[in-house]
């Protein structure tokens, strides 16, 4: 039986399509399985707002897109909605009817996607930049567009055409949970960076040298303080420097809280683990040169994922190169950057930690020989290439147990 649909709903079948194999793991994303004819489908989209849901979809047998806005948030009545397309289907097929949602990953996370499936409802969460959209300059750009875009993707998707759109695999509860820890962690560090820089501005424009804001005794030569031509500090001075210290000093025990539960968090795991195993962040903590803390964030955000080989990892973390080819213009724009943003950062910053810690191995020399003395743009651009060998050598290590070469592991 052949599909009927609304002609704007069946665009020309390209035989290309303009992403490329390493886009399809990005953000987490998973290749998809081909997929049958929609046939005795319900097809829906879910455009997503705080005050408002677009909903569109198209089911077997109807020649129109149906459209309807629910409430923000109410995810019983847009259960509702689509028991409802799914019975006036079942009434015109005589046959049970597989029902399919997609929306945007965003601001709402996963648990609708969660609520949905409960109630056997297939739902794939959406990558928005791998959405095909318009190029022009000015395009317009409603809700209802939106939804009717992501309709059309689902069709042709259904239709089996491979590489439409790329996936998020959603995290699960568990997974969701444990790395709030780390993240927390690293918003609590860029407060207290923060606070740290305020307080030095406001010393340094007083002709305060630097104290050692944050170190032992600051506060004791904060109050021994005088400005740069001898007068003591003034009074309302004095109390927004006070003010500042006391948020400095909680922030500096929220953080000492939050890597305490992540220690104990990484004692709780080994302890369910069998006698002779060690979790993935012990592990990466035998290796010189990673701490707990990014030995913590690699697991959560990276390694307690499957990945089908080293070029998805890379293009998980965004450290993928990006080439532009056309006629004879030939020119790398460079790396990706459409990856996990946490695991990016904590891959650059132990490539640097790795060249001072392990200045013997195979890729810290390597680093060595193509840099040498180069400052700037060079040197930045192969630092990236070792995070990127970096992180598939560690991904290595934690799935075979095999360790880079020349490396040397922290004393027990």
């Amino acid at each position: 039986m052949r599909a009927v649909g609304h002609p704007r709903l069946f665009p020309r079948m390209s035989k290309t399509t303009p992403l490329e194999d390493t886009e399809m793991q990005n953000i987490g994303m998973i290749g998809l399985p081909a997929a049958g004819k929609e046939d005795g489908q319900v097809l829906a989209s879910v455009e997503l707002s705080l005050k408002r849901w677009r909903v569109a979809a198209v089911s077997h047998g109807v020649d129109k897109v149906s459209r309807v806005d629910i409430a923000g948030g109410d995810a019983a009545g847009l259960l509702q909605r689509l028991d409802r397309w799914r019975a006036d289907c079942v009434r015109r097929l005589g046959r049970s009817v597989a029902v399919t949602v997609c929306y945007e990953a965003g601001r709402d996370g996963f648990w609708l996607a969660r609520y949905l499936e409960a109630h056997g409802i297939t739902v794939l969460v959406l990558d928005p930049a791998s959405l095909q959209v318009n190029r022009r300059a000015r395009r317009a750009k409603t809700d209802r567009i939106d939804a009717e875009g992501m309709l059309r993707a689902l069709r042709r998707h259904c239709w089996g055409e491979p590489k439409v759109f790329s996936v998020v695999r959603p995290p699960t509860p568990a997974e969701e949970d444990s790395r709030c820890l780390s993240r927390e962690r690293e918003a609590l560090v860029k407060d207290r960076t923060r606070h740290v820089n305020a307080i030095v501005a406001l010393l340094t424009a007083q002709g305060v040298a630097d104290i050692g804001v944050g170190r032992r005794g600051w506060l004791e030569r904060l109050a021994e303080a005088h400005t740069g031509d001898g007068r003591a500090l003034g009074p309302h001075l004095r109390a927004r420097l006070g003010r500042l210290a006391r948020r400095l000093e909680e922030v500096a025990r929220q953080i000492a809280e939050v890597e305490a539960e992540m220690a104990e968090l990484d004692r709780r795991r080994s302890v369910r683990l069998p006698v002779g195993r060690s979790t993935i962040a012990a592990r990466l903590c035998r290796l010189t040169g990673i701490g707990p803390v990014s030995a913590m964030v690699l697991e959560e955000e990276a390694f307690h994922r499957t990945f089908a080989n080293r070029r998805h990892v890379a293009a998980y973390a965004g450290l993928t190169p990006t080439p532009f080819q056309s006629g004879e213009s030939h020119r790398e724009q460079g790396i990706a950057k459409a990856g996990n943003p946490r695991l990016r950062r904590t891959m650059v910053e132990l490539a640097w930690l790795w060249l001072r810690y392990q200045p013997d191995s195979p890729l810290s020399q390597w680093f060595q020989a193509r840099v040498g003395d180069a400052r700037g743009r060079v040197r930045r651009i192969a630092i990236t290439a070792v995070a990127r060998k970096l992180l598939v050598g560690l991904w290595r290590y934690v799935t075979t147990g095999l360790l880079p070469d020349g490396v040397r592991l922290s004393p027990a």
